[in-house]
């Protein structure tokens, strides 16, 4: 599932493996472009992405779900693989499926 607002450059659709593009989930652009410009510490973008999530709740317990049955790969163009938008959703997704497990 490709969790970014835009395609990353230079991977043709044909060619990628991806079952799943929910825009709506991603950053919104004014977020990406402040963290990537670093006008955002990776605190406060998470922090305001959460928020951003917390409309789709509903929407993305279906794939907290499945992803605590199945393996669910979330793709991201950001060259830093421990700050981006795929790490917080993933933990949205964990905590998601964990409060509805309880």
């Amino acid at each position: 599932m490709l969790v970014d607002r835009l395609w990353p450059r230079g991977v043709a659709k044909a060619d990628a493996r991806i079952d799943a593009w929910p825009k709506e989930v991603a950053p919104s652009d004014a977020l990406r472009k402040a963290f990537h410009a670093g006008e955002l510490g990776w605190g406060e973008f998470r922090r305001r992405y959460l928020g951003e999530l917390r409309p789709h709740r509903e929407t993305l317990r279906p794939l907290a779900e499945r992803a605590a049955r199945e393996r669910v790969t979330l793709v991201f163009a950001a060259k830093d693989e421990r700050h981006n938008n795929a790490v917080v959703l993933a933990q949205y997704l964990a905590m998601l499926d964990s409060g509805a497990r309880h």
